[in-house]
C-alpha cells in the first residue's frame, strides 16, 4: 500500500530529474532552442547582418501580421479546427480599407473600425455554420478563401489602390517617440548608448518587459510551489529567465540604436499578453482547450461547444481584419495579391510552435515562436541570396518535421 501511494504522488522540482523534464517538455523548449540555433546559423552565415538593427527592426514589421494571424489560429486549432480563409479575408480587409479611405474619403479611425467590425461579421458567418451545422472547418473556410479572393479582385477592379493617409500609414511604419525629451541627463545617456539618435524611452519600455516578465515568472513559480505543482528545476528556471530577459533587452536596444520600437511591435505585445492571460489564465480559455482534448466530454461537463466554436472564429476574423490592416498600411497600398498564401504560413507557423494536429495543445507564445522561425528563415535566406523555390521547400521540411515530432511525442505518451 505504502508503494501504491508513494506512485500517486506529484512530481515536483526536487523529485523529477533534469532529463526527465527535458523528455515531459520537449515541445516547449524544442521551439526555443530551433529558433535560438536558427538565429545563430544565419548570424554567422550572413556575416553578422541578421542581427543588424535595421534588419531586426525589418523581420519585426515583416511578419507582424502572420503573428497578429497565428494568435487568432492557435485558438482555432486547440479548439480541434482550421481555417484556410485568412490570407483571403485579410486582403480582402485592405481592399475595403482602401475604397473607404482613397475612393470615399472617409477619415483612418472610422474606416478601421468598420473594417474590425466587417472581420468580426466574417468570422461569425463562418463560425456559424461551423459551429451549428456540423459542417466541417476546412470546407467552410476553404469556401470563404475563394469567396473573399473574389471580392477583393471586384472591388479594386483587377488594379491597386493607393497611397493611404499618413496616419494610417502610422500603424505599419510609425515608432515609438523618445518621451524622455531632449536635454540635460537624458542626451548625455543616449551619447553613452548610441549616439544623439538613439531612442533612450524604447529601451527604457525593454527593459522594464524584462523587469515584469522576470516578476510574473517569479510568482507564477511561488504559486506552483504553494501548491504542490512545482516540477521545473531551478536551474531551468533561472536560465529561461536569462535568456528571455537577455534577448528583450538586447533586441530593445538594437531597434533603439535605429528609430525604436515600432507601433506595430507594441500591438504584438498587448495581442500577445492578453491572449496568453486568457488561455492559461481564464475559465474561456481553458474550456477551449478542453474542447480540442475532447469536444464530447467537453459538452457532457457542461460546457457550451457550439458557442466556444462560434466564437474562435469571430476572433479569427477580427484578428484576420487586424492583419489586413497592418499589412495595407505597411505596403501603403491596397492590391489583388494581398494575403495570397499568407494563411499558410500562418497554419505552418502554428504546428511549428508545438501545436497539435488533434487540438487541445499549444500556446500563443509557440505560437509566436513558430512564426518568427519561419520569419527568421525567410530574411535569412533571402540575404543569402536563397532563390524561392528552394525558400518554399525547405519551409515546407521544417514544417513537416514538426509535425513528426508532435505524432511521435504523441505516440510516446
Amino acid at each position: 500500500m505504502a508503494i501504491a501511494q508513494e506512485e500517486r504522488l506529484p512530481a515536483t522540482a526536487e523529485t523529477v530529474s533534469p532529463l526527465d523534464f527535458i523528455r515531459r517538455h520537449m515541445r516547449e523548449y524544442g521551439i526555443l532552442i530551433a529558433l535560438v540555433v536558427i538565429m545563430g546559423f544565419f548570424q554567422i552565415a550572413t556575416d553578422g547582418v541578421l542581427l543588424k538593427p535595421v534588419n531586426i527592426t525589418n523581420v519585426v514589421l515583416q511578419n507582424s501580421y502572420i503573428v497578429i494571424m497565428a494568435v487568432g489560429m492557435l485558438l482555432v486549432i486547440v479548439a480541434g479546427h482550421i481555417d484556410l480563409s485568412v490570407g483571403s479575408v485579410m486582403g480582402f480587409i485592405g481592399a475595403v480599407a482602401a475604397v473607404l479611405m482613397v475612393s470615399y474619403g472617409y477619415d483612418y479611425f472610422t474606416t478601421s473600425l468598420v473594417c474590425l467590425a466587417l472581420g468580426a461579421v466574417i468570422g461569425a458567418a463562418q463560425g456559424y455554420w461551423v459551429a451549428y451545422y456540423r459542417i466541417p472547418s476546412f470546407i467552410v473556410t476553404l469556401a470563404g478563401m475563394l469567396v473573399f479572393k473574389g471580392l477583393s479582385l471586384g472591388l479594386l477592379g483587377g488594379k491597386s489602390i493607393g497611397p493611404f493617409p499618413r496616419e494610417f500609414q502610422m500603424l505599419a511604419s510609425g515608432f515609438i517617440p523618445d518621451l524622455f525629451g531632449e536635454g540635460g541627463i537624458y542626451t548625455q545617456l543616449r551619447m553613452q548608448f548610441g549616439g544623439e539618435t538613439f531612442n533612450l524611452f524604447s529601451l527604457f519600455l525593454g527593459v522594464a518587459t524584462a523587469a515584469v516578465l522576470f516578476w510574473m515568472g517569479m510568482r507564477s513559480r511561488a504559486q506552483a510551489q504553494k501548491y504542490g505543482r512545482l516540477e521545473e528545476p531551478f536551474a531551468f528556471f533561472a536560465a529561461k529567465q536569462a535568456i528571455i530577459a537577455f534577448a528583450i533587452i538586447y533586441l530593445s536596444w538594437s531597434m533603439s540604436a535605429f528609430r525604436g520600437l515600432p507601433n506595430v511591435l507594441i500591438v504584438m505585445a498587448l495581442l500577445i499578453g492578453i491572449y496568453s492571460f486568457v488561455t492559461s489564465r481564464t475559465t474561456l480559455g481553458r474550456r477551449i482547450y478542453a474542447l480540442g482534448g475532447n469536444e464530447n466530454a467537453a459538452r457532457l461537463s457542461g460546457i457550451n461547444t457550439q458557442r466556444l466554436i462560434f466564437l474562435t472564429f469571430v476572433n479569427m476574423g477580427l484578428l484576420a481584419a487586424l492583419a489586413g490592416l497592418v499589412f495595407a498600411a505597411r505596403l501603403n497600398t491596397a492590391t489583388p495579391k494581398a494575403g495570397l498564401g499568407f494563411e499558410l504560413d500562418v497554419i505552418a507557423a502554428v504546428f511549428i510552435g508545438g501545436a497539435s494536429m488533434s487540438g487541445g495543445i499549444g500556446t500563443v507564445v509557440g505560437a509566436v515562436v513558430g512564426a518568427f522561425i519561419m520569419g527568421v528563415m525567410n530574411n535569412g535566406m533571402s540575404i543569402l541570396g536563397v532563390g524561392i523555390d528552394w525558400q518554399q521547400g525547405i519551409k515546407g521540411l521544417v514544417l513537416l518535421a514538426a509535425v513528426i515530432f508532435d505524432v511521435y511525442n504523441k505516440n510516446k505518451a
